[in-house]
């Protein structure tokens, strides 16, 4: 393999693909990246069994197509440091030359027969998503599961595709996030109920990969895993085992409730302060929605107290309810500074629910009050 390459063009591609692998793999052929350069397309694998990436490279000229293990953490190094806007690279007898105007390094290289297979996407069946709605169902939801669970089913998020209908869902029991969005299913694919969850470590790759540019990406799930196609790319996962809750009873549905607008960015600053002293342990907050106000108040007995007022439009009785400060900033954060929502709440014993105007639900339980 003998290829001369745009530095920086690499650098990126080179990030990407190692996202998937792991320089602290116990199996040492997965802390490689896997580079196959073809006459017309150049492809960067990387994988740590569970999830994998494929990522064409551009601005590539290769002299003598092949194939080699690049070190996550030696060639990362060398990327990042060098200022060569081209850089050679030279595979010769298991030996890998990389030169550039100022610098040259030789490096041992192993068999790249033996990295794991990370097929091309060829699926028949798939839906296609918009690539910026895909990737903020991800940002909105992946948050919200819980890694450390016992139940392994919550360690991910769940992906509901069928028609024109696209759900991605996050919970860890104490709240859930879902987003709806519209895709197109080609050759009637569509998901098993309850069983696409795709782990923590897929998510952040799939965030990463998916660009903001208008573009539209192919996700075809399967059995035990799934493939996601972008126009630079193609990521494996496998899916998470088990059986996500019905995450469908756990969005209330009150037509009585109150409902109360309001704007992003303020009220994450206000729930801010009045975190400042909130437990380290509880990190209760009171909500105490009415008169024309949300006061939130925390108190600890060695810190101190505190009271933030917000002004919103409502003027009925008081409602009051705690809520850990954490999981409402966790939603505000996720949205635009001004991005308007509205609260949903009945009672301080039940659940509020977050809402935007695009698809977007969150649901949060209270915390028990200490007596």
């Amino acid at each position: 393999m003998k290829i001369t390459c745009n530095r920086e063009k690499l650098l990126s591609a080179f990030q990407l693909a190692s996202s998937a692998s792991s320089a602290r793999s116990p199996k040492e052929i997965l802390q490689n990246v896997k580079i196959v350069a073809g006459e017309e397309v150049v492809t960067l694998m990387g994988s740590d069994m569970d999830a994998g990436i494929r990522v064409n490279v551009e601005g590539v000229d290769v002299q003598t197509p092949g194939k080699a293990l690049l070190s996550v953490q030696r060639i990362g190094s060398i990327l990042r440091e060098s200022g060569d806007e081209q850089l050679l690279f030279d595979l010769s007898d298991s030996t890998l030359s990389i030169q550039g105007k100022y610098s040259e390094f030789n490096l041992p290289s192993g068999n790249p027969d033996e990295f794991p297979t990370l097929s091309a996407f060829e699926e028949s069946a798939y839906h296609e998503i918009p690539g910026r709605l895909f990737r903020q169902m991800v940002h909105r939801t992946s948050f919200a599961i819980d890694v450390e669970s016992s139940r392994y089913a919550l360690g991910g998020v769940l992906l509901e595709l069928e028609g024109d209908q696209v759900v991605a869902v996050g919970t860890d029991g104490r709240r859930l996030a879902a987003m709806h969005g519209k895709g197109t299913s080609v050759h009637d694919h569509k998901t098993q109920p309850a069983h696409t969850i795709i782990p923590s470590k897929s998510l952040n790759l799939i965030e990463r990969a998916i660009s903001d540019k208008d573009e539209v990406i192919h996700i075809a799930a399967r059995a035990n895993d799934i493939l996601i196609r972008t126009s630079q790319s193609v990521i494996y996962s496998r899916l998470v085992e088990g059986r996500f809750p019905n995450w469908k009873q756990v969005i209330p549905k009150r037509p009585n409730a109150i409902r109360i607008s309001g704007t992003s960015g303020p009220f994450l600053q206000a729930i801010r302060m009045a975190a400042v002293v909130a437990d380290a342990e509880s990190r209760g907050v009171d909500f105490q929605f009415g008169e024309g106000s949300l006061v939130l108040a925390s108190r600890t007995a060695e810190i101190g107290q505190s009271r933030i007022e917000v002004p919103i439009d409502y003027s009925g009785e008081v409602i009051k309810l705690m809520m850990d400060h954490r999981f409402v900033s966790d939603f505000l954060r996720v949205l635009d500074v001004d991005a308007p929502f509205t609260i949903e709440i009945s009672t301080g014993s039940e659940p509020a629910l977050f809402l935007t105007n695009d698809g977007y639900s969150y649901v949060v339980m209270p915390m028990a009050r200490d007596h």
